[in-house]
């Protein structure tokens, strides 16, 4: 049996893989949920409390968005049979040039960081236009309102240091991602009309090939 752990986006409830489903006789399915972090806490050491919530030997991991930062850190403390990152980035300089100035300027510490407040930022966000119908995604899954953890959380993304991506990991990414743009992202799969939500509408994508990714790597020809 391959035990396969699921780390949700920023603010997000482990909800958003409702949909997923793996075959039941050869995989079994793990939610993680996000933590309040403590005070001045490293990623290392946040990274060290959700790997408490981890049971088995050699699991594959799949993070979304920021989830997929939080289980790349996992992976460098665990061995692991497959990291499998979605939405996500595998180094700073995938990140966007808005969160480079951000980290830059600091800008990170005046944004407001309610629950409220971050749903209506994205809805600003200047990069285009949010369909409506994604915003209610956002504020349906997005249940983690703690202004500890947006705080923490939209730093500890902004500033992430990792300079190469790790070995061996499989990244799926939209080309319609307007919070990590797929410009900015190398060697990865590329899902034609993904957005950064695609964990939710594209499920079934998801449901057909991430059998193949995850026993051989790679999808299924």
């Amino acid at each position: 049996m391959t035990h396969v752990y699921f780390m949700p986006g920023m603010a997000a409830n482990p909800s958003i893989f409702e949909f997923i489903k793996l075959p039941e006789t050869e995989y079994e399915v793990h939610w993680l949920a996000w933590k309040i972090p403590e005070k001045n806490e490293s990623l290392k050491d946040y990274a060290i409390r959700i790997l408490a919530e981890i049971k088995h030997e050699n699991p594959v991991l799949i993070g979304v968005s920021f989830g997929g930062v939080i289980v790349q850190e996992i992976s460098k403390l665990i061995s692991v049979k497959r990291l499998i990152l979605i939405s996500t980035v595998k180094s700073r300089d995938e990140l966007p040039s808005r969160m480079k100035f951000a980290r830059k300027t600091k800008l990170y510490k005046i944004l407001p960081t309610s629950l409220a407040g971050y749903v209506g930022l994205l809805e600003k966000f200047p990069v285009g236009e949010f369909a409506k119908k994604r915003i209610k995604l956002y504020k349906k899954y997005m249940s983690v309102s703690e202004k500890q953890y947006l705080d923490w959380a939209i730093e500890k993304m902004v500033c992430w240091n990792q300079e190469k991506p790790l070995p061996n990991t499989i990244h799926i990414h939209g080309d319609h991602d307007v919070i990590f743009p797929l410009k900015n992202i190398k060697d990865c799969i590329i899902i034609p009309g993904g957005t950064h939500v695609m964990i939710i509408n594209r499920f079934r994508w998801f449901n057909e090939h991430l059998p193949s990714l995850i026993s051989e790597g790679k999808l299924a020809e």
